[in-house]
């Protein structure tokens, strides 16, 4: 029952009443969460412990040599072109068009950056790509970039990388769904490999201290994960991911989730009926597409979707700072700012390294 496809749950935008669009546009649209990736694993359970000591947030992180605000500044023939303002004008005007481009893009900015960096490895097409490995298999938005890639090749030829796009479209429609604003940098390459063979993401199925040891092997701190999951508080997951917690006698039950929450989602999500339901992530249905401390408000209360998740709140290696974020909606808000900037520079590509692709999903 379990397999290897991506649950990563930042799959949230609009605040549009999704009810109006039909089941199979949801298929299409919501397809599983933002920041969550296949893989198999029991979570651990308990009650929340009293709040450890934490750490003062870390400082911005220094960007790697040739990643900079505002790289493109006069590269363009025309040096008064603005081609990030431009990239940033087109994806205002598609998520105004389909909200649901900010869980898309959060998930292929997270899956893109875990797998040799952000290099744009993930948009490459190809038999045995990255692209084609299980957990990226329900990854959209690769013709968004696409659009994006010819809005700046048509005033800045040969010049923007497509994992810039990806890193601008990333930022961009995280502000547009509720989050803060924050300068992007950019002056990456693209990546000249992408193998689905590569592809190794961490599990929804995983305990704390092996997401821990996952995100620690990309130099992610357990708060900088917490923060990085936190953006569970948009997007949805299908049945596969939670209905075993749902019933009693099944492998991973789970005897404290909300009791109301676990009888509203049987009927969604029969026992052994192979159902594609989904349900929201965030489960407060006022803020289950925007980007905001819900999410955290939720798993405290028990009432967590994913495995992963709701273990966050219960083990004592997280469960404190859960707590902190779930009183605080602004400790999140910046927080997130900070870890996003420090995703997008995870082992880039600058300089001479790589190559500007002509078409993003293929090497020159």
């Amino acid at each position: 029952m379990r397999h290897n496809m991506l649950v990563v749950g930042l799959i949230l935008g609009v605040i549009l009443v999704l009810s109006q669009v039909s089941e199979s546009t949801h298929r299409l649209n919501l397809q599983i969460g933002p920041i969550i990736v296949g893989g198999k694993g029991k979570p651990p359970k308990g009650s929340p412990t009293t709040p450890p000591t934490l750490t003062p947030p870390p400082p911005s992180p220094t960007p790697p040599p040739g990643l900079k605000v505002g790289f493109y500044k006069g590269r363009c023939p025309n040096i008064n072109v603005d081609v990030e303002a431009n990239i940033a004008t087109k994806v205002q005007q598609e998520f105004r068009k389909d909200p649901t481009i900010l869980p898309a893009l959060l998930r292929m900015q997270f899956h893109d950056c875990f797998i040799h960096g952000c290099d744009a490895s993930i948009l490459i097409k190809g038999s045995s790509s990255e692209r084609t490995a299980g957990p990226n298999l329900s990854v959209r938005g690769y013709e968004l970039i696409d659009t994006l890639k010819n809005v700046a090749e048509a005033t800045c030829p040969d010049t923007v990388s497509c994992s810039d796009i990806i890193a601008i479209a990333t930022k961009e429609v995280l502000k547009m769904g509720g989050g803060l604003g924050y300068a992007v940098e950019t002056g990456r390459r693209d990546g000249l490999v992408s193998k689905a063979q590569d592809v190794d993401l961490p599990s929804p199925f995983a305990s704390v201290s092996e997401s821990i040891s996952a995100f620690a092997a990309k130099n992610f701190s357990p708060e900088e994960m917490v923060i990085l999951l936190g953006c569970h508080t948009v997007g949805i997951s299908h049945c596969d991911f939670f209905e075993d917690r749902l019933y009693q006698g099944s492998s991973q039950f789970d005897e404290n989730m909300d009791k109301d929450l676990r009888e509203e989602l049987k009927p969604v999500c029969p026992q052994n009926a192979g159902s594609d339901n989904f349900t929201f992530l965030d489960q407060n249905s006022e803020s289950s597409n925007i980007v905001d401390n819900s999410f955290f408000q939720q798993i405290v209360k028990q009432r967590g979707i994913l495995p992963i998740d709701q273990a966050l709140a219960n083990d004592p290696q997280t469960s404190g700072f859960v707590q902190q974020l779930a009183v605080n909606p602004n400790m999140f808000a910046t927080r997130l700012t900070t870890v996003m900037v420090k995703l997008q520079a995870l082992d880039v590509l600058t300089g001479n390294q790589g190559q500007i692709r002509k078409v993003c999903s293929k090497f020159n």
